[in-house]
């Protein structure tokens, strides 16, 4: 960590949705896994004595990029042995499920309704749950948007029959479609990691014991509770079997 200590920053990049800005003071707000990021920004800030910037990017894939760049320090991310080519992962630090949003009078009630032929299923590229669901679906469409707010705009527009991301964001999407239901089951875990850059081995094995420190602590679980995470959990210590 010495070099980010001399830069007096760590640089941590936020990617749709895990932000958003107030529309009336338009000052920046962590969503989900954004605000646990914010949060143990803050930590990191008071133990390391520097500065924790918040990097605001549009999509993952931008943000790997980011980080493969150097242009930015760390992200929260969903470990995928896809991105694990291109960046390294600590140990998780939270898990949530994916499950689907369906409008008002849909006949799909449970997870196994999806996947059937006909069936459209909006989805946000190169999103964890995006990846996940590709690995599984046999046979609906999964059709492809940048950003979370264009994908439920095709279920709003009646476009879709479904639209695919984890629950605590879909709970929100579904309280501006009336009638519409979050699904109970799930088709998918994410558990959600500190990424930094491939080749620094000092800094990740410093920030995987800054995570299983803070689980152990239960610093973890005071930021779920304090942030009213719905569906987040404290991923499992790395030695758990």
């Amino acid at each position: 960590m010495t070099d980010l200590v001399q830069s007096g920053k760590i640089r941590i990049a936020l990617f749709l949705p895990q932000y958003t800005r107030d529309l009336v003071s338009g000052a920046l707000r962590g969503v989900g896994a954004g605000y646990l990021a914010i949060e143990l920004g803050h930590v990191l800030e008071a133990r390391l004595g520097i500065a924790a910037v918040v990097m605001e990017l549009p999509t993952p894939s931008k943000t790997v990029a980011c980080l493969k760049a150097g242009a930015c320090d760390a992200a929260f991310l969903g470990i995928e042995p896809s991105r694990a080519t291109a960046v390294d992962f600590t140990p998780p630090v939270v898990q949530f499920d994916y499950t689907y949003l369906v409008p008002a009078g849909s006949p799909i009630q449970k997870i196994a309704d999806a996947d059937a032929p006909g069936r459209r299923i909006a989805v946000v590229g190169n999103h964890a749950s995006t990846m996940t669901l590709r690995r599984i679906a046999k046979h609906a469409e999964l059709v492809d948007s940048e950003l979370p707010d264009e994908a439920f705009a095709l279920l709003r527009a009646g476009k879709v029959d479904a639209f695919a991301l984890p629950r605590e964001q879909l709970l929100d999407y579904s309280l501006t479609l009336p009638g519409s239901q979050v699904l109970a089951g799930s088709y998918g875990i994410n558990r959600v990691a500190m990424a930094i850059p491939k080749g620094q081995a000092g800094r990740l094995a410093f920030l995987s014991e800054f995570v299983e420190e803070a689980k152990a602590s239960g610093l973890i679980a005071h930021i779920i509770e304090r942030g009213a995470l719905r569906g987040f959990e404290v991923a499992p210590p790395q030695h758990s079997k």
